[in-house]
């Protein structure tokens, strides 16, 4: 019998195999396979280039910033839940090999208005054209068009806020993971604080938090904000850390709650300088794959492996703080940790050897470490990852 993890007994699954299963049988698109899909130019008409549109969104990490913000007043908070939401669009789209094209971004907020102001929206739409404007700064070439504010509190407990992405780009600059026996990996930490961020970022990202909330905060946030949680969870998964939300965390100046809330961190700047160095030619010829750690956490590859190809991870940054704590209050398999959370790195370049030495010297222009975890070796008849970790060795297939 499967034994059912505790993210699984939260409602939630890192796999999203239900998702999987039901597209199993959509068209592909033009390039199966690729990082989001990808379709004809049913904008310009033009056979030379391709559409692609993308959506996601903040997840459950919107549930905690409601709550911190009740708790302290603090509406700064909402500006990181957009910029979650940006985020996990645009790094998508970076994956495929968009750049500077032109994107726009459309953002969907669900709230209960009972519950959430409208000096709430205020910041998350202001928030969202911020970050926007940062990310151009940049390179990227993205317009905001608005988008939907619904007030459906008989669905919504609190508040939900998702973005989606429309691109047009020319065929022969995407990119499709095609990873290859004696390619190299590397990976760009997720912590510490970038050149273009304001503050240190603990490494969460958007992805795990109905794990990390529940795992690192304690019963009274339940008791105080029912609101903040499905009611059909069992209560002893029910915030069951040890943590308030303003109690001082390993970094001085940052509480657990701001530290649970660090807005997920972008790669765009890096990825952008890469790949616009590169160009066309060079990156086909050695870029095989850029794999954003998001839903799957560190198991996100396996979607994109060719046949016989085995991936080993082997030499990871060390695993940052948070996580070990999350870990440790739920007594959580590290098997399942690595297939929630980044662990410390949560975008990958899949690349021919000669280029490791200048994909981390671009990242490090950014103060963003970068180093080879791993590398591709041949498995026949099985498409495995196996990840050889401080806490023991684990396959994935």
């Amino acid at each position: 019998m499967k034994k059912v993890s505790n993210y699984e007994k939260r409602g939630v699954s890192s796999g999203k195999e239900d998702v999987h299963n039901a597209i199993k049988n959509l068209d592909k698109g033009l390039f199966p396979g690729a990082f989001c899909k990808i379709i004809p130019d049913i904008l310009g008409r033009d056979e030379l280039y391709c559409n692609i549109g993308h959506a996601d969104g903040a997840g459950t990490k919107s549930s905690l910033a409601y709550v911190y913000w009740k708790e302290t007043g603090d509406l700064s908070v909402w500006k990181g839940i957009a910029q979650d939401a940006i985020v996990m669009n645009i790094d998508d789209l970076l994956c495929a090999g968009v750049t500077d094209e032109g994107i726009i971004y459309t953002s969907t907020i669900g709230r209960n208005k009972m519950l959430v102001p409208g000096e709430v929206i205020s910041e998350i739409i202001n928030g969202t054209e911020e970050f926007i404007k940062k990310l151009n700064s940049f390179g990227m070439n993205i317009t905001s068009t608005g988008g939907e504010t619904a007030d459906i509190g008989d669905l919504v407990r609190t508040i939900v806020i998702d973005g989606n992405v429309t691109t047009r780009m020319k065929r022969s600059k995407v990119i499709v993971p095609n990873i290859q026996i004696g390619d190299s990996i590397v990976g760009f930490s997720s912590t510490g604080e970038t050149t273009y961020e304001d503050d240190e970022n603990s490494s969460i990202g958007s992805n795990g938090l109905t794990s990390a909330r529940h795992d690192i905060f304690g019963k009274n946030i339940g008791r105080k904000y029912p609101e903040s949680y499905d009611n059909n969870i069992d209560d002893k998964l029910v915030y069951c850390g040890k943590h308030n939300l303003t109690a001082s965390s390993y970094i001085p100046w940052i509480d657990y709650g701001k530290l649970v809330l660090s807005p997920t961190r972008t790669y765009a700047p890096i990825i952008l300088s890469i790949l616009n160095r590169l160009g066309e030619k060079l990156i086909r010829e050695h870029i095989h794959a850029i794999i954003h750690c998001s839903g799957g956490g560190q198991t996100k590859v396996l979607h994109f492996l060719n046949d016989d190809v085995e991936v080993v991870k082997n030499d990871f940054f060390p695993i940052p703080r948070l996580f070990t704590e999350i870990q440790k209050s739920a007594n959580t398999e590290w098997s399942e940790m690595y297939k929630t959370f980044n662990m410390g790195h949560r975008m990958e370049i899949y690349c021919s050897s000669m280029m490791v030495g200048p994909i981390i010297a671009a990242a490090r222009n950014f103060n963003v470490e970068a180093r080879e975890i791993g590398f591709c070796i041949k498995r026949e008849g099985v498409n495995l990852l196996t990840i050889d970790s401080p806490y023991g060795t684990f396959y994935y297939h």
